[in-house]
C-alpha cells in the first residue's frame, strides 16, 4: 500500500507548512520526534501567559518552512545548494531541538547535568541514523558547523537564525505579547551570502533592529519574567528533592523511565558507550514529570510534598530581583523565618529558600555578527550601521539576581502537621 507522505500542516502562525518530501515525513512520524508534541516550547510560562502551551514539535515543523523559505531565496540570488545540501539544511533545522527534555530549557541540567540539549540532539541524529536507510550525516555536519559551507550553519544556528526567527514570532503569538512580532517575511527576502557569510542586504536594516529589540524585549517579558523565574526554579527543587529521596529506600512514585533518570547519574560517556540511553532520555516528556509531582503531594517525605503541592496549586514561591547579589544577612532571615514556619532543618530549608542569577545579552557582536551588505558590495555589523540600536546597551550582558522563598500568607502550614503517606 503506498501511503501519501506530501501533507499539509495548518500552523496557527505561518499558515499551511508543506512537508517537502518521504524521508523528511518518515522523519516526523519516528517516535523520538513524534515525543516533542509533548514537551512544551516554554516550559512553565503557561502559569503566567495561559495561551504559552505551544509544544516543540510546532516549533520544529515552524523553523524547517522557514529554512524552505531561506534556501529558496538564496537560490534565486544565484547561490550555489545543491539538492543533498538543501535536505541536510531541512533536516538539521527539523532536529536541532530533538533533545530537549521535559519542560525544554527549565529542566535542561536537573534531570541531566552538564549535558546540553544541542549535545543530546546529537545523539539523537545518531540514533535515528541506525534506524533509517538514507544518511544523516549531511544534516549532522551542517548542524555542528562541520560543513565546508558556514553559512548553511548560520541559518541553523547564529544570531539571524530560522530558529530565532520562528521561535520570536510563535512565542509572542501564543502569549499574546505583541512586542515579539517581528517582520519574518522581509528578514527572509532580504538574506544573501557574502564570502561565504550569512548577511543581510542593507535595505533590510529597520527589519533587524526591530529584530534584536524584540528578542530583548521578549527575554525580560517573557522567557525570563519574574514569576515564569520562580515557577522553574521550584520545580528545579523539586526535582532535586526527588532525586534525593529517590537514592533512599523509601524512593518515590514514578515511572520506570523517570526513576531511572532520578537515581541514576549520566554523562557523555553513558550516551556514548550506551545505545539505549537516548531511548530511555526519548520515553520522558511533560506529563511524565507532571503526573509524579502530582503523586509527590502525598508523599511522606514533607519538602518534596511541599514543594510538589505548591506548583501544582499555583502556590508559587515569592522571588526578589535587584541588579546586585542580595544581602546575606537578608537571606539568613528569610532561612530562619522558613525554617521555623515550616520545621525544616539547615540542608532541608536549601529547597525553600535560594538565590540565583539569570543573565542576557541581546546582541554579541564577538559571536557570528549580523552583518549588513550595501550596494557596494561592502559589509558592516548591523551596530556600526545602524542609529537605532544603542549599542553599548544591547551587546552588554545584563544580570539580575533573584530570591525565592515562601510567602508570608501561605497556607502550607496545615500541611507539615498532616499525615503523609504514598
Amino acid at each position: 500500500m503506498i501511503h501519501n507522505k506530501r501533507k499539509i500542516i495548518n500552523d496557527p502562525v505561518h499558515g499551511f507548512i508543506a512537508i517537502p518530501n518521504d524521508f523528511i515525513f518518515d522523519v516526523i512520524e519516528h517516535p523520538y520526534f513524534q515525543r516533542l508534541r509533548y514537551i512544551k516550547q516554554l516550559g512553565l510560562t503557561y502559569l503566567v501567559y495561559p495561551g504559552a502551551t505551544h509544544s516543540r514539535f510546532q516549533h520544529a515543523l515552524g523553523a524547517m518552512h522557514l529554512m524552505g523559505q531561506a534556501i529558496d531565496v538564496l537560490k534565486q540570488k544565484g547561490h550555489d545548494i545543491t539538492i543533498d545540501e538543501q535536505d541536510g539544511l531541512l533536516l538539521a533545522i527539523l532536529l536541532h531541538d530533538i533533545g530537549h527534555g521535559p519542560f525544554s530549557h527549565a529542566l535542561e541540567s536537573a534531570l541531566i547535568e552538564n549535558i546540553s540539549h544541542e549535545s543530546l540532539s546529537r545523539y539523537f541524529m545518531d540514533a535515528l541514523m541506525n534506524d533509517f536507510s538514507f544518511d544523516l550525516r549531511l544534516a549532522k555536519q551542517i548542524f555542528l558547523n562541520q560543513y565546508h559551507k558556514k553559512f548553511l550553519h548560520q541559518l541553523v544556528s547564529s544570531q539571524l537564525d530560522v530558529d530565532r526567527l520562528d521561535y520570536l514570532m510563535r512565542d509572542s503569538y501564543f502569549t499574546g505579547v505583541s512586542e515579539g512580532v517581528i517582520g519574518t517575511d522581509r528578514i527572509i527576502k532580504m538574506l544573501n551570502v557574502h564570502n561565504d557569510e550569512l548577511v543581510v542586504e542593507s535595505k533590510g536594516i529597520y527589519s533587524i533592529e526591530k529584530f534584536i529589540v524584540a528578542r530583548r524585549l521578549m527575554y525580560w517579558q517573557v522567557y525570563l519574567h519574574k514569576t515564569v523565574l520562580s515557577a522553574e526554579n521550584l520545580l528545579i527543587q523539586i526535582l532535586r528533592r526527588a532525586k534525593l529521596v529517590a537514592k533512599q529506600p523509601r524512593g518515590v512514585i514514578a515511572c520506570s523511565v523517570l526513576k531511572l533518570f532520578l537515581t541514576k547519574d549520566f554523562n557523555h560517556i553513558s550516551f556514548l558507550e550506551n545505545p539505549e540511553a537516548i531511548g530511555h532520555f526519548a520515553g520522558l516528556d511533560d506529563t511524565d514529570i507532571l503526573s509524579s509531582i502530582k503523586a509527590w503531594t502525598l508523599s511522606s517525605d514533607k519538602v518534596l510534598a511541599l514543594l510538589s503541592r505548591r506548583l501544582m496549586d499555583r502556590n508559587l514561591l515569592k522571588i526578589e530581583i535587584q541588579n546586585t547579589p542580595f544581602d546575606p544577612n537578608y537571606v539568613e532571615m528569610k532561612r530562619h523565618k522558613a525554617m521555623l514556619q515550616y520545621h525544616l532543618d539547615e540542608d532541608e530549608v536549601n529547597y525553600m529558600v535560594f538565590t540565583g542569577d539569570v543573565a542576557n545579552k541581546a546582541y554579541n557582536p564577538a559571536f557570528d555578527k549580523i552583518l549588513l551588505l550595501d550596494k557596494q558590495n561592502q559589509v558592516t555589523d548591523i551596530t556600526k550601521s545602524s542609529d537605532q540600536i544603542n549599542t553599548e546597551l544591547l551587546s552588554r550582558t545584563i544580570t539580575k539576581y533573584f530570591l525565592c522563598y515562601p510567602k508570608d500568607d501561605s497556607n502550607d502550614e496545615d500541611l507539615v502537621f498532616k499525615p503523609l503517606r504514598h
